[in-house]
């Protein structure tokens, strides 16, 4: 195998925060690719957050936000295992940019598993009755309810939003995307949105 430039891993390592080894080993997995590398170590930072997501998350910051017209406010609680990590930029940018995508997108949880029944009840409800009237076998319709009420879950759950200023990412492979880059679990624990005159 030939040998790689130490230029090339130290720009992998640039583009990734990964460390030097990893960058190297990913280089020569790669065959030299830098963008096969990246996404390497895309999927071993996954896999390496995955692990970690059973360590206790108890530090982390309380993030706030106000919109400039002041009519609409965010407080988010975004947790990691240590102050050290808490205080990095990567970290405190993705709080920030969490505000940010709440502020915009108004969802009502942050995972699909924290909406309350009755909302999905009720959506589903809503959905049957959409398709009701269509001359479809019932299993073809129960399919569709099942896609609809996917869609709301992509569009109220915080976590399976897409990010609203990079769709090709959802804000749950952001938050995995920090994990893996600071070798930490890093949860959303909580947000609340304010709007006046909301209820």
């Amino acid at each position: 195998m030939k040998e790689i430039p130490a230029k090339l891993v130290a720009e992998l390592r640039a583009r990734t925060g990964a460390g030097m080894m990893d960058c190297k080993k990913a280089l020569e997995e790669a065959g030299g690719d830098i963008e096969k590398a990246v996404d390497l170590l895309r999927k071993k930072g996954a896999a390496k957050a995955d692990k970690r997501a059973g360590r206790e998350a108890s530090q982390g910051l309380i993030a706030a936000y106000v919109h400039h017209n002041g009519k609409v406010g965010v407080l988010v609680e975004l947790n990691c295992e240590t102050d050290f990590v808490a205080n990095t930029e990567e970290f405190k940018q993705l709080a920030k940019d969490l505000t940010h995508q709440i502020a915009s997108t108004a969802p009502i949880a942050v995972r699909r598993e924290d909406i309350p029944a009755d909302v999905i009840a009720k959506e589903q409800e809503i959905y049957r009755a959409q398709v009701a009237e269509q001359k479809k076998p019932d299993h073809v319709k129960e399919k569709i309810v099942e896609g609809q009420l996917n869609s709301f879950y992509e569009e109220r759950a915080l976590l399976e939003q897409k990010f609203v200023r990079d769709g090709s990412k959802t804000i749950g492979d952001m938050v995995k995307e920090v994990a893996a880059k600071t070798g930490e679990n890093v949860r959303v624990r909580r947000f609340v949105r304010f709007q006046l005159g909301g209820a």
